[in-house]
């Protein structure tokens, strides 16, 4: 017998509240019963995107929000700035021009953040811009946006800034109304310990003075029916029940530990994996990197393929290999949602046997031994 762990930065390991949660019975969705789950929801939403707004949620991946955020506050031909910075940059260069809009592509070096100046430089260029995305944390890459500092840039503009902040999310410090972020995305697969299925979008006043112009088609994604609804705790169409009544149950232990705890916990996991890949005399790929998933940037010539088939076959422990032209070039580790010290010892102690039976020259013990000095304070 052998057991399987996942460390896939999404989906994420289940916590056993939220597993209990969806053996339940199902109930029905025009009921006091679940208007009760989803009031409770609706504020646990508030306290994890850091805002007083409303936040809308829908049976869908995060790509549903992605494109609610498109629909919802733009018109054909609207001049907008996406940054692509890894696969998920690439998605908000497709749905923008998906849907029409005259699109400034800003194409990062993957492993690299976009610096705000180049952004402030193109909104002085480009004045008519409408909005400009990114993304908090490029999971195909592992590098981090500094949403903050752009969101100070968008603010002295008509402009905003849309944040895909669906692998960031609960892992990664985003202070929605604090920093003047005027849309968040998320989904459900990732920092908020749920299986895929749920997307979610909270919009700023100045966001949802958009809404009001906005010409671009919508049916399922129209926030104004969600709003409408949201009104008497409802929604429009028939929600994922099963998965808000265990959303109910991950919020809860998301408050019970409290989001700076909660944040603290991912960044000393992060640390805690960053340094045990140095001290296999491996690179972290990324820079900044990220406290959702470290990138571990492989030797010339080594076969990543075969370390990711020997971590997932051979030890049961599945990472996540590269994505698009970073396919076997690289190896990610998530230390995301439900995940604590523990996993990432397991991972790296995985890390260690795979290298070293594909031939690569480890020093076993020595990156469990660099982790467990940042997670235990050795």
């Amino acid at each position: 017998m052998k057991k399987k762990y996942l460390l896939t930065p999404g989906p994420t390991p289940l916590p056993p509240e939220v597993m209990s949660a969806l053996s339940r019975p199902i109930i029905h969705h025009r009921t006091a019963e679940y208007g009760e789950v989803f009031g409770e929801v609706n504020k646990g939403l508030k306290y994890l995107f850091q805002t007083a707004e409303d936040v809308f949620m829908f049976a869908s991946s995060g790509t549903g929000a992605m494109e609610a955020s498109v629909v919802n506050l733009l018109s054909p031909k609207d001049k907008v700035i996406a940054v692509e910075a890894g696969k998920f940059g690439e998605r908000w260069l497709e749905l923008c021009n998906t849907f029409g809009l005259d699109v400034i592509p800003v194409h990062v070096q993957w492993g690299k953040s976009v610096a705000p100046s180049l952004i402030e430089k193109l909104l002085k260029e480009n004045p008519t811009t409408k909005a400009v995305f990114v993304t908090l944390c490029e999971t195909s890459t592992g590098v981090t946006t500094d949403v903050k500092a752009i969101a100070a840039v968008t603010a002295k503009t008509n402009a905003v800034v849309v944040v895909d902040a669906i692998s960031g999310l609960g892992a990664m410090e985003l202070k929605t109304d604090e920093w003047g972020v005027d849309v968040v995305v998320s989904g459900s697969q990732k920092g908020m310990m749920l299986p895929p299925g749920l997307g979610f979008i909270s919009l700023s006043k100045k966001a949802q003075k958009m809404m009001e112009t906005s010409k671009l088609p919508k049916y399922y994604f129209n926030l104004k029916a969600y709003k409408k609804a949201l009104e008497k705790l409802d929604t429009p169409y028939t929600p994922a029940i099963g998965l808000t009544v265990a959303l109910k149950e991950a919020l809860k232990l998301l408050q019970d530990e409290g989001l700076e705890n909660v944040l603290k916990r991912h960044a000393v996991m992060a640390e805690a994996t960053r340094q045990a890949v140095k001290a296999l005399g491996l690179e972290v790929f990324a820079s900044p990197s990220s406290d959702t998933v470290t990138a571990v940037k492989l030797p010339e010539g080594m076969d990543g393929g075969k370390l990711y088939k020997t971590m997932k076959n051979d030890l049961g422990v599945q990472a996540a290999d590269g994505q698009g032209n970073l396919k076997g070039k690289i190896l990610r580790f998530a230390h995301l949602g439900y995940m604590d010290a523990s996993d990432v010892i397991l991972g790296i102690s995985a890390l260690e046997v795979a290298l070293w039976k594909i031939g690569y020259p480890v020093k076993m013990g020595e990156g469990v031994k660099a982790a467990q000095k940042v997670l235990y304070q050795v």
